[in-house]
């Protein structure tokens, strides 16, 4: 990654526009609010934090595993889209990073990330044009796509006629599955993309892709048998396709099930390239409950993130409302969970059961107007997204946490 891009990170000035940053903080660079390792009780909530040996635990549980699996490691950026928590991950052994969509790979590309797994199919002529550029500039960048129909590879290859591409695109086909998302439902089909992609003057097909996750939503044993029957036929169809280089890829994997990609397409050669995006974050929810980590596979990842929002009414004898909601923080994948009032101990029972834009509807609980609650969350890559500039913590179990570095989100 470049790293004078990563540097100048720290020479932002911390001001209103991000709203995690305390009055107290304002004009001061993040180098030097760094250094001065602020406590957390000065800041305001709503709040979202990090723990800074949670992140270090998670990168280095998931590069030691994914070593030991004998795979690559191209974690999905969009979890984050932090640079500075992209670097952490290369550092740590990552062959790359994934991204979805082009203003994704332009952040990667920024920063100078030079390996990059775009995980869905890239038609977007100038999109397209900029990649030629990029690529024709910079031969050291390594780029993959997907296409999963002719007509994709037909109108990847005119854009990048049109535009005298000097370098051909790499691409994976993609393979998809019954009431999955994108990706090519028949196999003789994927060998008619395959074959078109040969054809193409600007496309090289360099292996083949997907994901799984889009097929089980959970890890009973119906979902699992799913998984592995598509990683069954991924694996099938990459033995029968006649690729253009050596080392052809296969590539699979979200934060789920990169157990069963090892066991089944660990073995096949070639470049196997896991796709895991949110280990580095974890969470209290869809993840601590579906990891492979949580099964017994691995050193337990730690949830990374949590929310703090303060008591502000008591309306009814049961219910205290907090200044956190939709709008701080994530609810797809299930509500927050209570965890502790800050300064006092645990709150065991007190539940979530409604956010508004604004608040948080608080039941069950000892907590007393001005009490600073910790959440627990589900699902870091809709918690993210909702912050610019994220406070990271020493350690989000101390009585009194201080504040020892500052990400930066690019959403």
């Amino acid at each position: 990654m470049d790293a004078q891009a990563l540097d100048a990170l720290g020479d932002e000035v911390l001001d209103w526009r991000f709203k995690a940053i305390p009055a107290s903080a304002q004009g001061m660079t993040v180098d030097a609010a760094r250094e001065a390792r602020l406590p957390l009780d000065g800041f305001g909530t709503p709040l979202l934090t990090l723990d800074a040996g949670a992140l270090d635990h998670n990168v280095r549980a998931m590069a030691d595993w994914a070593d030991e699996a004998g795979l690559l490691l191209a974690p999905h950026g969009k979890t984050t889209m932090a640079p500075a928590l992209w670097r952490r991950q290369l550092d740590a052994g990552a062959w790359g990073i994934t991204v979805a969509n082009l203003p994704q790979l332009r952040v990667a590309r920024a920063f100078g990330v030079r390996r990059v797994v775009y995980a869905s199919t890239l038609l977007d002529p100038p999109g397209l044009a900029w990649l030629a550029g990029e690529l024709d500039d910079n031969l050291d960048f390594e780029f993959v796509s997907w296409v999963d129909s002719v007509r994709s590879v037909e109108l990847m290859d005119e854009a990048l006629r049109l535009v005298r591409s000097q370098r051909p695109v790499d691409v994976c086909v993609e393979l998809g599955g019954p009431h999955g998302r994108t990706g090519v439902r028949d196999d003789g089909d994927a060998r008619e993309v395959a074959a078109a992609v040969r054809k193409a003057l600007k496309l090289r097909l360099v292996g083949i892709g997907g994901y799984e996750g889009a097929l089980a939503h959970d890890a009973s044993e119906p979902g699992r048998v799913s998984v592995d029957a598509y990683l069954r036929r991924l694996a099938n169809l990459y033995r029968g396709l006649k690729y253009e280089v050596d080392e052809p890829m296969v590539t699979a994997g979200g934060s789920a099930f990169f157990d069963q990609v090892a066991h089944v397409l660990g073995g096949l050669g070639g470049k196997v390239v896991l796709r895991s995006g949110a280990y580095i974050i974890h969470d209290d929810g869809f993840y601590r409950d579906i990891s492979p980590f949580s099964r017994g596979v691995g050193s337990p990842l730690r949830s990374a993130m949590h929310a703090w929002g303060r008591v502000v009414s008591r309306p009814e004898p049961a219910l205290a409302l907090l200044d956190v909601g939709k709008r701080d923080v994530p609810f797809d994948e299930g509500l927050p969970e209570p965890q502790l009032v800050r300064g006092k101990g645990p709150l065991d029972g007190a539940r979530i059961t409604a956010l508004n834009d604004q608040h948080a509807y608080l039941r069950d609980s000892s907590a007393e107007e001005g009490d600073v609650v910790r959440l627990g969350l589900s699902h870091p890559c809709t918690a993210l997204d909702k912050w610019t500039m994220i406070p990271v913590v020493d350690d989000a179990d101390a009585r009194r946490p201080r504040v020892v570095d500052y990400v930066r989100t690019f959403f």
